[in-house]
């Protein structure tokens, strides 16, 4: 379940399926990308509901919207969920605190969730503070975690490593 667009430049949405709802039915999340070959893209933006992946992956798409990694680009991909809803300022406290560090904060209009795209070069410890300094000040509960670097057993997938070499 692919949607691409007929501009000659690459640059399309591709659906990664995100789960299933209670219903069933597959739930699926659109990203923007760039198509770079027959059910293959480069993300141009990192998810906020799928697990797995970041802005920069390469990514070979099947069309039920499961997909896998071929190549790892160099951004980890950070989710946060707040109940109720993040307000404004929240966001905007937090896309301050990411701009020494380079990284890139979006959420949707309803603000139902955060992602954070941000070079793993930053590394782990400064991403963590900012993180949890930001959480400690929000007026709602917030769960945040990294979403591309833990494979399905918890384990770290250490892709990182191998760009810090």
């Amino acid at each position: 379940m692919n949607i691409e667009s007929p501009a000659p430049s690459n640059h399309c949405h591709v659906a990664l399926r995100a789960g299933f709802a209670s219903s069933g039915k597959p739930v699926f999340e659109t990203l923007p990308a760039r198509a770079v070959g027959p059910g293959c893209y480069e993300l141009t933006g990192s998810p906020g509901m799928v697990e797995g992946c970041a802005a920069g992956d390469l990514l070979r798409v099947d069309a039920d919207g499961v997909f896998q990694v071929e190549r790892r680009g160099p951004n980890l991909c950070i989710q946060a969920f707040g109940e109720p809803p993040f307000d404004v300022e929240s966001l905007e406290s937090l896309i301050s605190a990411f701009v020494p560090l380079g990284g890139l904060v979006e959420a949707p209009a309803d603000r139902q969730f955060i992602v954070v795209t941000m070079p793993a070069a930053a590394g782990f410890p400064a991403v963590e503070a900012v993180m949890e300094m930001w959480a400690a000040g929000v007026s709602v509960p917030v769960e945040w975690g990294f979403s591309n670097v833990f494979g399905p057993d918890g384990e770290p997938l250490n892709w990182w490593q191998a760009s810090e070499a």
